[in-house]
């Protein structure tokens, strides 16, 4: 197995400091990936401070179990941050003071040719962040129509040439199986006619079949309303995302849980009366600086969102 470059975390500082970390605290790390944010805050926290971390790919996994041996605050979960409610009730937690998710795939599984993840290199077309469960994408594309490959491509890679790229897809599979990064890669190639300048051509459908094998955008939405009920009031929620499809939901979970419900204009109610949202939005959309852009080219696209659990969520006292 090839060995990946060390993991920079992307807003490392930013992050931590948006979960305004109390030293006696309970935390979530949801997306421990290789642990870069959670001992940030592991070194944040006191001696009766906590940390729970989840993950679903083995090598994560692996590499929080190291960490958890060697820190009695930490705890490492094999898990999907879909089921946050249920590791929390697993490992008898019911309300944390902050959480942080780090969405989509993490450089290590990029790096990691074998895990299928790249269009760089050739490799088997697998794409799943955890191997022990679920379908390749090589064996999806074997089966998949091609009305469902170009609403894949289409919707999860906003690629203008998701039609011609499935037509390509089930025209080569016809011929001999498509189980390499590389026979896909090729296939985009001929088939996307233009790209953004410095955009391989096959960087979206790419982007489309993980997203779509993962389930990330289904994983994401499920996350989002558990990781605000196990918040406590003055509890934070950090989310990184990294894209257009995952920063525009994370963006309108919050603000419309900050909104709080809405009254039809029509209804007399007096403004003291009106319920509150149960999050208040922390500050604006944060983005990597110069600084880092220079360090971690990958950071470009990071966007970190905040909130803030408000506690009482009922009308507001008179």
């Amino acid at each position: 197995m090839t060995s990946a470059p060390a993991h920079i975390p992307v807003l490392l500082t930013e992050a931590v400091a948006a979960l305004a970390i109390r030293a006696e605290g309970v935390y979530v790390d949801a997306t421990f990936g290789r642990g870069g944010h959670s001992r940030a805050i592991l070194a944040a926290l006191g001696p009766q401070g906590r940390l729970i971390a989840l993950d679903r790919d083995l090598s994560a996994l692996a590499e929080g179990q190291v960490l958890a041996a060697n820190d009695a605050r930490f705890q490492m979960v094999h898990a999907p941050f879909s089921q946050l409610a249920e590791v929390l009730r697993g490992v008898g937690v019911s309300q944390v003071d902050g959480i942080l998710l780090d969405i989509g795939v993490s450089s290590p599984q990029i790096d990691q040719v074998e895990r299928g993840f790249s269009f760089r290199g050739d490799a088997p077309l697998d794409m799943r962040m955890d191997t022990s469960t679920g379908m390749s994408a090589a064996e999806w594309l074997a089966i998949a129509s091609e009305a469902e490959i170009t609403e894949v491509v289409r919707d999860y890679g906003e690629e203008r040439f998701a039609r011609k790229v499935a037509q390509a897809i089930v025209e080569a599979r016809a011929l001999e199986p498509l189980t390499r990064t590389r026979q896909l890669a090729e296939l985009c190639q001929r088939a996307v006619r233009t790209r953004e300048p410095g955009q391989d051509p096959a960087t979206r459908t790419f982007q489309a079949v993980r997203i779509f094998i993962n389930r990330e955008l289904d994983e994401l939405a499920a996350v989002l309303p558990q990781a605000l009920a196990a918040l406590r009031p003055g509890g934070r929620l950090a989310v990184i995302s990294f894209h257009s499809l995952e920063d525009r939901q994370v963006k309108h979970f919050m603000r419309n849980e900050a909104q709080g419900p809405q009254i039809p204009f029509d209804v007399p109610i007096p403004a003291h009366l009106l319920p509150q949202g149960r999050l208040h939005l922390i500050g604006k959309a944060t983005r990597a600086g110069v600084d880092e852009l220079r360090q971690n080219p990958r950071a470009r696209s990071a966007t970190l969102r905040v909130a803030e659990c408000r506690g009482d969520v009922g009308a507001r006292a008179p």
